[in-house]
């Protein structure tokens, strides 16, 4: 399983001992207010948590833990996956995600953590397509996201809310 190095950041895969600090991000307002789901009880997270850790026996990506590198503190998660959404239209290619802590918000670490997955998604995974959702109302995660080169293709809805689609080509 890959691990990524930044120069703040080490993505590493997800693993069981992240729960806790999963349990504290899901329940953040402010996070779960960007992100558009939850909040979550501990066992929809250790639900998310195990799917997260499958990623990597199935696909060989995955979800990576973001870790503050001076310290190893968990501070979210970035990578690609396939959640099998219920979604119109189909994804047609893996999804890229981020999400961190509110506490670190406005440093650049969701670019630096996702520049690190794209770069392995472009040339070690060398995926031809990336995709990635976000709520029109999270207008922090649309910005980075053009800047990572992501562009709308679409917008719909998921679980009843609008919802943005947006594709990146390698």
């Amino acid at each position: 399983m890959t691990v990524l190095t930044t120069d703040r950041l080490i993505l590493r895969p997800m693993v069981a001992t992240d729960f806790e600090a999963l349990c504290r991000l899901w329940n953040d307002p402010v996070f779960v207010g960007d992100v558009g789901f939850g909040p979550h009880s501990p066992e929809i997270v250790w639900l998310r948590l195990l799917r997260d850790v499958g990623h990597w026996h199935v696909f060989g990506y995955g979800n990576w833990a973001v870790t503050w590198k001076a310290t190893g503190q968990y501070i979210g998660s970035a990578g690609l996956f396939d959640y099998c959404r219920d979604i119109e239209p189909a994804f047609g290619a893996p999804e890229a995600g981020w999400g961190l802590d509110p506490a670190f918000y406005g440093k650049g670490l969701a670019s630096e953590a996702m520049t690190a997955v794209l770069h392995h998604a472009d040339t070690g995974l060398k995926l031809p397509r990336t995709v990635c959702i976000i709520s029109p109302g999270n207008t922090r995660s649309l910005k980075l996201a053009g800047r990572l080169g992501f562009t709308v293709y679409h917008d719909g809805l998921f679980r009843g809310e609008p919802i943005r689609f947006l594709e990146r080509l390698r």
